[in-house]
């Protein structure tokens, strides 16, 4: 349990301290299939998890940041980064855990918050890894004498299939390949290992780590599970080429280091260097080979959130990032219904005044899922930046809800009074609203699109404009007045109605203006 811990505490600090980077890194690098390895292996091996890797793949292809033979690289270099860890622990370096423990706290402790934070925490989780690894290894001593162990380990060069359908599933309950082969480098370190009793182990190990990818994609998008898929197939292809030249692989093994827990550790990094080299010409087909045991769905009629993967969850920035664009579809959603909302005032238009109606529905049904989905965000730990962010996408979705409401509820209301009534405003009164409306609009677009680049500029100029708005509200209410006194009857008839509108417009305007307030505080701290 504390080697498990440890990996999980060094992986997580370590993705908090530089998770948003490699995520525009991951995204700009990928434009070939050289490159897309390179930054899977870089990436990987700085998170020292590529099921993290993995994770953001599967949100960026699942929201089209990322297509999916572009991730295809991503994945083998992935594989080869992951190894990095192995390389690591086949150092002695256990002896040295309790410094690096020390270390971690002191650098934790003097961080408190940011990155200094993070990479302490990525510290004192290496320290407790080497720590885990240091216990094992002395309480494996006493066993080498044993002959039973000494029987079931070289079993498993007799019988290389069940070794690596055992440590494929001790892998996959793991959910880490280098916590496996973190206990096979102590086997080794106490005597207890042969290399021929190892490659099994290692071949296991490489199948074990990508069916946790796949078991998690279960419930997932298409894509998801596409991603998930690749990285098995290339896993259980590499581990069926390789049995029948176990011998030969094993004796290159043999000839690159005489120390067998290095030897362990340049297996895996072999293993997932070969299958990078084999697969990287053939890509293209391999891509077309994963779509086509994993075809498209047919599209569900039912509505439902596009982009809130639950998957992502553990990866609180990609989680976020995710909710963030489940947002900007519901504000998708209600601009068209802005944009109608005139358009059945102006044509008495009943059916387009019911569909905009319908469309709250999908709102709302958005909003709360979007609040769900950061509920069990919260759940993970978040930094100050991070809390910030769900915050404000909270808040976005809220005011969001309540323009649709405002649209639905009131506009639309007031819509069916004027077409039931047969009334019609008069042509400077129509002239009115068509101006305030397309102030409004304009103001919406800013006022999401200060929220989708968290841009502090787009929102001072979002409250100048909602001041502006109001300024112009009340000089088209004074007009309206004027009107009544000059005692025009279309003005008369639809005074009420006529009011109303620009007074739901106005709270609209309002609604948007309040997206400002978290940017311009994130701006001022």
């Amino acid at each position: 349990m504390l080697l498990l811990y440890g990996m999980r505490l060094a992986g997580d600090g370590l993705q908090k301290a530089a998770g948003t980077r490699l995520r525009s890194f991951l995204i700009t690098a990928t434009n070939n299939r050289f490159k897309s390895v390179g930054v899977g292996a870089a990436i990987t091996a700085l998170l020292q998890s590529s099921s993290a890797t993995t994770v953001m793949l599967v949100g960026f292809v699942g929201s089209g940041l990322l297509g999916l033979s572009e991730t295809m690289g991503v994945i083998l270099g992935a594989d080869i980064g992951t190894t990095l860890t192995v390389q690591i622990i086949a150092f002695k370096v256990y002896d040295y855990a309790i410094a690096l423990v020390g270390i971690g706290i002191f650098v934790r402790y003097l961080g408190r918050r940011g990155p200094g934070k993070d990479i302490g925490q990525a510290i004192l989780g290496f320290g407790f890894v080497f720590f885990a690894l240091k216990i094992l290894i002395e309480t494996f001593e006493p066993i080498t004498q044993n002959p039973l162990w000494t029987e079931i380990l070289l079993g498993l060069s007799r019988d290389p299939f069940a070794g690596i359908i055992v440590t494929a599933l001790l892998t996959a309950l793991l959910h880490s390949s280098a916590a496996t082969l973190g206990l096979a480098i102590t086997f080794a370190h106490s005597g207890l290992l042969t290399l021929d009793s190892a490659m099994p182990i290692v071949l296991g190990a490489n199948i074990g780590t990508s069916v946790s990818a796949l078991v998690s994609s279960i419930g997932a998008s298409v894509d998801a599970k596409r991603v998930a898929l690749a990285h098995i197939l290339f896993k259980v292809i590499g581990v069926v080429i390789v049995i029948p030249f176990l011998g030969v692989f094993t004796h290159l093994v043999g000839i690159s280091t005489p120390d067998l827990a290095r030897q362990i550790a340049n297996a895996h990094s072999f293993f997932n260097i070969a299958i990078a080299v084999l697969f990287i010409p053939f890509i293209g087909p391999f891509t077309g080979l994963v779509r086509m045991l994993m075809p498209e769905r047919e599209a569900q009629g039912r509505f439902g959130p596009k982009y809130l993967d639950p998957i992502v969850l553990s990866t609180p920035t990609l989680a976020l990032v995710q909710a963030s664009r489940e947002s900007l579809r519901s504000a998708d959603i209600v601009s068209e219904m802005l944009r109608q909302s005139i358009e059945v005032f102006e044509k008495n238009d009943m059916d387009l005044l019911e569909k905009v109606e319908e469309r709250d529905d999908d709102v709302d049904l958005l909003d709360r899922e979007i609040k769900l989905y950061l509920t069990r965000l919260s759940r993970e730990s978040l930094s100050e930046e991070q809390a910030r962010r769900e915050l404000e996408i909270m808040l976005f979705s809220d005011n969001i809800e309540n323009i649709g409401d405002v649209i639905d509820k009131n506009l639309m209301d007031l819509a069916r009074k004027k077409i039931k009534s047969g009334v019609s405003f008069s042509k400077e009164g129509m002239n009115e609203i068509r101006l305030l409306h397309q102030k409004v609009v304009e103001n919406f677009e800013m006022g999401v699109a200060a929220f989708a680049g968290s841009d502090a500029e787009l929102a001072r100029r979002l409250l100048t404009h909602k001041a502006k708005i109001s300024e112009l509200e009340r000089e088209l209410r004074q007009a309206h007045i004027n009107r009544l006194h000059l005692g025009l009857k279309e003005s008369i008839d639809t005074s009420a109605i006529h009011l109303d509108v620009l007074t739901n417009l106005k709270r609209i305007n309002s609604y948007i203006s309040n997206v400002a307030y978290p940017l311009l505080e994130r701006a001022k701290d």
